[in-house]
């Protein structure tokens, strides 16, 4: 599984919503100038989280976009699959479905199975807060 600049900008300008959270909207321009991802591709993705209902959007002289919830209900794994789709290894272990006619006399099925969990607990288990928060205590102003 390799995850695309999609799904890794979507997670970053999530992050960034929530770190940069006041109250009050945040434009697209000072989210690209901070992610350093251009403004095109950050309203293409924008859209699609605007479109599930991740974000809330206005026009407007003070316009922009704010998370839709607080920041503890949203999941790495819901943005990937939002972005991503599937995060499943292989289709046969892809919401928990046993679809492979092969299924019962598969050795590498438990493999597929095991990797899906391992991945699944990870992402479904770290918030947008822990990130926004980790992302904080990264920042560190440079005094000269």
């Amino acid at each position: 599984m390799k995850i695309s600049t999609k799904g890794r900008y979507a997670l970053r300008l999530m992050i960034d919503l929530a770190v940069n959270d006041t109250g009050e909207n945040i434009s697209i321009k000072e989210i690209s100038k901070r992610q350093q991802i251009s403004i095109k591709y950050l309203e293409q993705i924008i859209s699609m989280l605007n479109r599930a209902g991740f974000v809330i959007s206005e026009r407007g002289a003070n316009g922009g976009y704010r998370l839709a919830k607080a920041p503890e209900e949203y999941t790495v794994g819901m943005i990937l699959r939002l972005t991503e789709g599937s995060l499943a290894p292989v289709a046969c272990v892809e919401n928990g479905k046993n679809s492979c006619e092969r299924y019962a006399s598969c050795v590498t099925y438990k493999v597929w199975e095991k990797i899906n969990n391992a991945v699944n607990n990870v992402v479904d288990n770290i918030t947008i807060a822990q990130l926004a928060e980790e992302q904080k205590n990264l920042t560190v102003d440079f005094v000269i």
